[in-house]
């Protein structure tokens, strides 16, 4: 028997945002289904942001339909608040009150809460209970954010870049938060510019471009898209770059794509093996020296470039 998939604890259909002339977001499907974490992915300009907002509630659609656990913003908008976290890209916190005060604040919001002790545990906060939030370095900051995100006990939680300016220990703290929250029925919308985290941390991906979703499904299904066994990097030593031909490695058995950045050009392979044995045999016949080469498994990072041009680190 096939499982039956969880409900939708988050839905869009046909969702519009237009600024004058600039159309922002393009008829945009979406789907979240409860207890699960999806990524949306995109480079700057493609609308992420702005579906966020409208998802969130700060942003009224142009046309389309939004639902959030079973409700609507038109009509429901303090029933849905209740019931979910936000943590936006950048928040402005008041700079005189403490992190307990702060947290204070925000419980005052909500009928459900978490304990604020609990709360700054799990942020790696503690520490920082008395500090005043114009002391707090960015990092610190962002945790803070993200605290006052989860003290509401929410159902569903929003989380633009959630890791931006966290040193790589913190960084997985936020995964281990994250990977918590799930287990215990909680469903997550995820941004981030960081391959590894949506890797990690998504059940499912989303990748969005020029407001339109160009790509999605689980992390493997989307990296099974790119249709490669491998990523093949060549750094040529100085000078020896110009020597290679994009339409010469084209023809090399088992390579799919060439791309160049600076200096290094990449290969998108289908065969490792015949692909490196010939191209090491092409740089001998025209003369080019390798500084560096190595191959990887393709990534979620491969794909991006792939679809959009762009690193996801630079979306």
């Amino acid at each position: 028997m096939r499982p039956v998939p969880a409900a939708l604890a988050l839905s869009a259909r046909s969702l519009v945002k237009r600024f004058d002339d600039l159309t922002a977001v393009d008829g945009l499907d979406l789907d979240v289904h409860a207890g699960t974490c999806l990524a949306l992915l995109g480079p700057n300009g493609a609308g992420k942001t702005t579906t966020i907002e409208m998802l969130e509630g700060l942003t009224q659609p142009t046309s389309g339909s939004i639902e959030v656990l079973g409700l609507q913003w038109n009509g429901s908008a303090n029933a849905i608040r209740e019931r979910i976290g936000v943590q936006l890209q950048d928040t402005k916190l008041q700079e005189k009150i403490t992190t307990f005060e702060t947290l204070r604040l925000f419980q005052s919001f909500y009928d459900a809460v978490r304990p604020i002790d609990e709360v700054l545990e799990m942020v790696g906060m503690t520490e920082k209970r008395g500090a005043r939030v114009e002391t707090l370095s960015g990092g610190q900051h962002q945790r803070l954010t993200l605290a006052c995100a989860l003290v509401g006990r929410p159902e569903l939680l929003f989380l633009d870049e959630p890791t931006t300016g966290l040193d790589p220990q913190a960084r997985r703290r936020v995964w281990e938060i994250v990977e918590t929250f799930k287990t215990e029925g909680g469903t997550v919308l995820l941004t981030t510019h960081y391959m590894e985290e949506a890797q990690r941390l998504a059940d499912r991906v989303v990748i969005v471009d020029a407001g339109r979703v160009i790509a999605e499904g689980t992390p493997s299904e989307v990296i099974a898209g790119l249709e490669a066994e491998s990523i093949v990097e060549l750094f040529p030593a100085g000078g020896t770059a110009e020597r290679l031909a994009d339409d010469a490695l084209l023809v090399l058995p088992g390579v799919r794509e060439v791309r160049r950045e600076g200096s290094g050009v990449t290969l998108v392979v289908t065969d490792t093996q015949a692909s490196v044995g010939a191209l090491l045999a092409h740089l001998g016949e025209v003369g080019v020296a390798l500084e560096s080469l190595q191959t990887h498994a393709p990534t979620l990072e491969d794909v991006f470039m792939d679809l959009t041009g762009k690193h996801l680190r630079d979306g």
